[in-house]
């Protein structure tokens, strides 16, 4: 399987739509913000994210086939990455892949992810992209509704 990054194209947006709105998708990523839920939250926070230049945002293409989306976002001193593949493409390296291009992107160090302490598959992703685990807290996960342990994430 070959896996690359491009740029975001309006194509893409359905896309993302029906991933970010995959009830289990949302489950195992627990924390979810009101796009996730809401075509028109979605399609304000997208503008305001492709119009932003501090913001590094790839679409996700498995054999030129659209898997999700991977970004770097935030100040410079607290850059952060966050990538969702869909559901379909699941298990099979992609997240990996991506976030291992995607980080050679930002030049910037240290880069922050957060996951869900019992999301094992997005931990073990960033592991293998260098990412340790330097601290936990807990947050309420809106896609579970209810108080959960996250893992804090950094690549020095």
């Amino acid at each position: 399987m070959r896996v690359t990054l491009r740029e975001c194209e309006d194509s893409d947006l359905p896309v993302f739509w029906d991933q970010l709105t995959d009830p289990e998708l949302q489950q195992m990523a627990a924390v979810t913000r009101k796009y996730h839920y809401d075509r028109g939250h979605f399609d304000r926070h997208w503008t305001k994210v492709r119009s932003d230049p501090s913001v590094i945002l790839r679409t996700v293409l498995a054999d030129g086939a659209v898997a999700g989306h991977a970004a770097v976002f935030g100040p410079p001193s607290e850059r952060e990455v966050t990538y969702v593949i869909g559901r379909a493409h699941w298990g099979r390296g992609i997240a990996s892949a991506a976030l291992a291009e995607l980080i050679k992107l930002e030049p910037a160090r240290p880069l922050h992810a957060d996951a869900a302490a019992d999301n094992a598959g997005s931990i073990r992703v960033l592991e293998k992209c260098g990412f340790i685990v330097t601290g936990k807290s807990r947050c309420f996960a809106q896609a579970r509704d209810q108080d959960i342990d996250l893992v804090h994430l950094t690549l020095s």
